[in-house]
């Protein structure tokens, strides 16, 4: 790693910025700590004859214009780009990277440097089963869907943890999803509200799915809510309070299949606490289970 110099913001090269997701929220609070404190963390990038090729620190870079910051730090790793994208990968296994934004770069080491899985799962010191799976999730993900999250008009979450799972169980096309996507995307709704949403919208009645299509998407949300808050109340209190658990396991079944294989699961604390909670759970899960398979039985 090089020595950390002063750059003009000028001289960088953007070509990567397109692999990089944008959070608003995020950086309004940059803005405001760069705004108290100026820029602490360098911007990283390579080099090539004409311009430093920026690799990170794109919202740095962009709250910098907006507070007309002309000088801004920067650390060089080095001229090879490919090794640059490399090192920028090993990184977010600590600092994340979504697996959106991994499997976009790693395209560009597969289809512009030439890499092919085996070398790019050598050099992250990952298995090729690990890249495959972020190669299959850049084929899979349509340029509709993917443009909107990294353009931070989509949350990644809703894809992750709702649309995808929906798209494996009832086989939902590109197609269905982006004319979804197009129709929520950029319009200041919740994560939470995004995830109702998609799910009447992909297995609920045609009355909703007209409305979400033709615009009426706060009514729709509404008449979910509503029709949800109607359903339960005519639910005793206890009936409410159970159907609320089985809601949230639901959904943190979803959460963890997924976050349970990130690579950026590695600390010793973290793995010793893992231990004892999954030891608990394992203990309880016959248990567990049996109590789901009634509840199941005697609701079919």
């Amino acid at each position: 790693m090089g020595k950390k110099l002063d750059v003009n913001i000028a001289d960088f090269d953007l070509r990567y910025e397109n692999c990089r997701i944008k959070d608003r929220k995020l950086e309004d609070s940059l803005l405001l700590s760069i705004l108290k404190t100026g820029i602490r963390d360098p911007l990283r990038g390579v080099e090539n004859e004409e311009s430093k090729i920026l690799l990170d620190g794109f919202k740095r870079l962009r709250c910098a214009k907006k507070l007309n910051i002309e000088i801004i730090p920067y650390i060089s790793m080095g001229n090879d780009q490919a090794m640059g994208i490399v090192e920028l990968i090993r990184g977010s296994f600590s600092k994340g990277l979504n697996i959106l934004e991994q499997s976009k770069l790693i395209d560009e080491l597969k289809n512009s440097y030439g890499m092919s899985v085996a070398e790019i799962a050598d050099q992250l010191g990952k298995s090729k089963t690990w890249v495959n799976l972020r190669v299959e999730a850049k084929k899979s993900t349509s340029q509709v869907l993917t443009e909107n999250i990294l353009a931070g008009n989509f949350p990644a979450r809703s894809y992750l943890y709702t649309i995808a799972p929906l798209t494996r169980v009832y086989g939902l096309k590109n197609e269905e999803v982006d004319r979804f996507v197009n129709l929520v995307s950029g319009k200041k709704i919740s994560t939470r509200d995004i995830d109702l949403l998609a799910r009447a919208y992909f297995t609920g009645s045609t009355q909703i799915v007209d409305q979400i299509e033709n615009g009426k998407i706060e009514w729709g949300l509404t008449q979910l809510k509503k029709q949800q808050g109607c359903e339960w109340g005519q639910c005793t209190q206890l009936e409410i309070k159970v159907l609320k658990h089985l809601e949230s396991i639901q959904n943190l079944m979803q959460k963890l299949v997924i976050e349970s294989g990130d690579k950026r699961l590695k600390t010793n604390i973290f793995w010793a606490q893992a231990n004892l909670l999954t030891k608990t759970i394992l203990n309880r899960i016959e248990s567990f289970s049996t109590a789901i398979l009634r509840l199941h039985d005697q609701s079919g």
